[in-house]
């Protein structure tokens, strides 16, 4: 059985490992119809597609998206680089954030650099966290590694059978507690972020209120 729970680790690292990101160079930079979007969807995030999907995208989900304007509109039912980049950002983020908290991270974003002509551009942003997470992956196989050698150091006077299964169990809990911290730790960021945002939003609006009192107080005054 250790034998067979190493192969496993190492089956799962070896996956890891051929895990991509889709490159940037990789994503055309022309104007794609909806068909053209899911084909090459599906072919660049094959390696990490789970098992159970059929397919990337969906139309639907796209006309979803870009219903509850989380994805800017298609120009003349064509998709820009912009677009592509921007569902590569929705499938990867969908697998733990809700579409509102998808939403708020790719607004600003959208609303500052989607479509920039000049400067800094979407293309740049999307290379550079491709570049960063190619540094993260190496960090976290190293933790996944650290995780599974601890799990085999507990509960080692137990008999073989139970051993066995609390070590896998540990395992488990270990990467599933993991996951729950930086979770709740980015679901916490993103809310603390918003709140503040929107505490700016009600300064400002009050600011601009308070303005508009005294330029009306001034014209009166003025016309006294």
């Amino acid at each position: 059985m250790k034998n067979s729970n190493r192969k496993t680790i190492n089956d799962i690292l070896h996956q890891l490992v051929e895990i991509d990101y889709v490159h940037p160079d990789d994503i055309p930079n022309i104007d794609l119809y909806m068909d053209q979007v899911l084909t090459f969807l599906d072919q660049e995030l094959g390696t990490v597609r789970e098992a159970t999907e059929d397919k990337a995208m969906t139309k639907t989900m796209i006309n979803n998206y870009t219903k509850n304007q989380i994805l800017p509109p298609p120009v003349k039912k064509k998709y820009s680089r912009d677009h592509m980049l921007n569902l590569i950002f929705i499938y990867y983020l969908k697998n733990f954030l809700s579409m509102k908290d998808i939403k708020s991270i790719l607004d600003p974003i959208n609303d500052k650099y989607f479509g920039a002509k000049e400067g800094l551009g979407f293309y740049d942003i999307y290379a550079n966290m491709v570049d960063y997470e190619s540094i993260v992956a190496s960090d976290v196989m190293k933790d996944i590694v650290h995780k599974y050698n601890y799990s085999r150091e507990v509960f080692t006077d137990l008999e073989q059978e139970s051993k066995n299964q609390l070590q896998d169990f540990t395992f488990i809990c270990e990467l599933a507690f993991d996951i729950f911290v930086k979770k709740m730790m980015l679901e916490q960021f993103i809310a603390g972020r918003q709140e503040g945002e929107d505490q700016e939003r009600v300064q400002g609006e009050a600011a601009e209120e308070k303005t508009e009192t005294n330029d009306k107080k001034d014209l009166k005054k003025d016309n006294n």
